[in-house]
């Protein structure tokens, strides 16, 4: 296991104070305020530790109140909505100096047979035959104005494999492309046999990216080289079968809309043999700097 993903264990290991409060510390970011994956992953392990570990997470709904403070903790506070027969619900606020920064609603179920269909898997490169972050992210230092954010970037993501299929949007500054991007990602490491680990893990990355496909459609390069302006607004998830986060998975991303300075991203996740595992819709605001 790397030392960056070690590290990323330890963050998402809160600390209980209480029976329904939990208390999380924050890594550093690309930009100067906590990255939003973080807190909604964090969020997800409060959830996830008040419920039956026979019920696994199969929804949650979340929105991004207000900016991240890195150098403060987090506090998280569970609510228990419901413990149904088949489903669990619960609503979580991560507070810090005394206002609420984000708020989660998350559901649990037992499981159970059923109908079964999926969409197909769209076709992809081997991510085996793809560039390292490590490898990628050099090739565009004159991108970016900052002479230390590629070695930001690579650190941001040394806990993960990401890579992408195509160029990111800082690759093709000024080039408006088809608003789709494609990402293989896995742990830098081997995770522990945990069903809501592998769950938050990938919720932590499904923010990563996921606006990248609103940059590409108008030539963007994103937060990085400073021609827009963002955050993410909402972020919602749906967990359809088991997966591993240790194990290659295809992020297929798409924007079918952007207008009044928010962007929409959707998504599907796929296992490497082609099952569909998650979808994912977030908006973010996307505005042009005046």
């Amino acid at each position: 296991m790397s030392a960056a993903l070690d590290s990323l264990l330890d963050l998402l290991d809160l600390e209980q104070i209480e029976r329904d409060i939990f208390r999380g510390t924050s890594r550093s970011a690309v930009v100067p305020r906590v990255f939003g994956g973080q807190v909604a992953a964090q969020a997800l392990v409060a959830a996830g530790r008040t419920v039956p570990a026979d019920r696994a997470a199969h929804s949650l709904h979340a929105y991004f109140l207000r900016a991240g403070d890195p150098g403060a903790p987090i506090v998280y506070s569970v609510d228990r909505i419901r413990d149904g027969k088949s489903f669990t619900t619960r609503r979580v606020v991560a507070v810090q100096h005394g206002q609420p920064i984000f708020h989660l609603s998350a559901s649990f179920q037992t499981y159970e047979d059923g109908l079964e269909h999926q969409a197909d898997m769209p076709s992809s490169p081997d991510p085996e035959t793809l560039p390292t972050a490590a490898e990628m992210l050099p090739r565009y230092a004159d991108r970016f104005s900052d002479p230390g954010m590629v070695d930001r970037l690579i650190e941001a993501r040394a806990a993960v494999d990401l890579r992408y299929v195509d160029a990111p949007p800082f690759g093709t500054v000024g080039e408006a492309r088809e608003p789709r991007s494609q990402v293989w990602f896995r742990t830098n490491g081997k995770l522990a046999d945990d069903p809501l680990l592998h769950v938050c893990m990938a919720t932590y990355v499904s923010d990563m990216t996921l606006l990248d496909s609103v940059l590409l459609a108008h030539g963007r390069g994103g937060w990085a080289v400073g021609d827009v302006v963002g955050a993410s607004l909402d972020h919602a998830m749906w967990f359809h079968r088991p997966f591993r986060a240790d194990e290659w998975l295809l992020y297929d991303q798409e924007s079918p809309s952007a207008s009044g300075g928010r962007g929409l991203g959707q998504a599907r996740i796929y296992t490497a043999d082609g099952r569909l595992a998650i979808t994912v819709i977030q908006e973010g605001v996307v505005r042009v700097p005046r």
